[in-house]
């Protein structure tokens, strides 16, 4: 693809919402593949993972962003300002609205900051989750989500009702976001699905696997570190065997015991799960080598997240 094709679009879309509003699973919905890491637990996105999705008419290059909140530690303050420096460079704003709730102080705190930026992208409201609620609650929804663009000042170029999980409309959303973006050039080769390094996206996949059934004080106390990425040598070729060594960081003690668990049932669990999605990751199994790791606070510590990549 060329400069000068013409009818050819592309360019940059991200979604916001309040945690737990779907903005991964849509992500992933749209990309075909398991790209960020989604959770119950609020604040789980991280990092800027790009998704990639490309079209015959267009290349929509997903920024999934961490949830904008009131930022408690240093680690929330920068990953706040990861958020606003994401939403002034997009194209498109998706602003998900999970059906099944009511549009409530968080979304319209969100809806408010986007109708304070200065270089505006469009916006597009993705009444999330139809799965889960009935055809009147939906259009009930609907209503709302256009009240509350009217009441905050701003405009919807498209309001469209959607499914990640029962894949309702994810065709249509990846259509629409793709007819909104500008004419341009095919950013990446056909058939790349994200830009993030492999590294990065073992290190959530863990990250995952430790967060499934942990207490709310411990997922913002959790990141991950891979130390090392060995194939294993001596193995035939049709049956490679990659050894991955990654360290579960926590800030307390207390903490670490959680993770390891007793007798380290717990940390075995998450080792299991961890390696069946990293298998499918890179399509070779993986012996995956898991130890946990103190650094005191953190998340308010600005070596440490230096360190740890943020």
């Amino acid at each position: 693809m060329t400069m000068t094709d013409q009818g050819f679009h592309s360019g940059f879309a991200c979604f916001v919402g309040r945690p737990n509003a779907g903005k991964s699973t849509l992500t992933n919905a749209l990309v075909g593949q398991k790209i960020a890491i989604a959770s119950s637990k609020p604040q789980t996105t991280r990092h800027v993972v790009r998704g990639i999705v490309t079209e015959p008419d267009g290349q929509l290059i997903l920024i999934d962003t961490p949830g904008l909140h009131r930022p408690r530690t240093l680690l929330g303050q920068r990953l706040n300002d990861l958020v606003f420096e994401t939403w002034a460079e997009v194209d498109v704003v998706g602003v998900c609205l999970p059906c099944d709730q009511r549009i409530g102080p968080g979304d319209k705190f969100i809806i408010g900051q986007l109708a304070k930026l200065e270089r505006r992208p469009l916006f597009v409201a993705l009444a999330t989750k139809t799965d889960l609620v009935s055809k009147e609650r939906q259009l009930s929804h609907l209503v709302d989500v256009a009240g509350v663009a009217e009441e905050l000042g701003i405009e919807w170029a498209q309001v469209i009702p959607c499914s990640a999980t029962g894949g309702d409309n994810v065709e249509v959303v990846k259509e629409q976001l793709i007819a909104l973006l500008p004419e341009g050039p095919m950013y990446y080769p056909d058939g790349e699905i994200t830009d993030e390094p492999t590294e990065t996206l073992i290190a959530e996949l863990i990250r995952e696997a430790a967060l499934e059934g942990v207490r709310d004080e411990l997922p913002h106390s959790i990141a991950v570190m891979i130390d090392e990425i060995l194939p294993r040598p001596d193995r035939p070729e049709d049956k490679p065997l990659t050894d991955i060594f990654a360290s579960i960081v926590v800030e307390r003690d207390s903490q670490k015991g959680i993770i390891i668990g007793h007798k380290g049932e717990r940390l075995r669990e998450i080792g299991a799960t961890a390696r069946e999605q990293i298998n499918r990751l890179l399509g070779t199994r993986v012996h995956l080598n898991l130890h946990v790791k103190v650094m005191k606070e953190w998340q308010r510590d600005a070596k440490y997240l230096n360190r740890l990549g943020f």
